[in-house]
């Protein structure tokens, strides 16, 4: 698959520790090629690791801001603090905001050796 970004890491980056991300919690990860710059964030909760590109389905800014926290203050819900917008941790489905029944799009990532790296 092409990488129409390409700051986009490839398969088997490595991106940190799992142990690193709490749980629930969520960290974020950027990658700079030249002038591009490629955002992402992963998400732990209940034992289960998602990634998504940190980009707003309505405007396309970061979720997390300048914060970077993605989550909601009980932490079940991913947060987008622009506007306010509530998306599931599972799926990315947005169920509130001006984005509703959109979705987050996925960033493939995998734990192999305790190791959080790009799938």
């Amino acid at each position: 698959m092409e990488r129409l970004n390409p700051a986009r890491p490839a398969a088997g980056v490595t991106l940190c520790r799992l142990d690193e991300i709490a749980d629930p919690g969520s960290k974020d990860f950027r990658f700079r090629e030249g002038d591009r710059l490629f955002a992402g964030f992963v998400v732990r909760k209940d034992g289960a690791l998602v990634g998504y590109v940190d980009s707003c389905p309505h405007n396309g800014w970061p979720l997390g801001g300048p914060s970077g926290r993605h989550l909601t203050r009980e932490n079940d819900l991913i947060l987008c603090s622009g506007h306010g917008a509530l998306f599931r941790i599972g799926d990315g489905v947005c169920t509130s905001g001006p984005c509703a029944d959109k979705r987050l799009e996925a960033w493939a990532v995998v734990v192999v050796d305790g190791v959080v790296v790009t799938g």
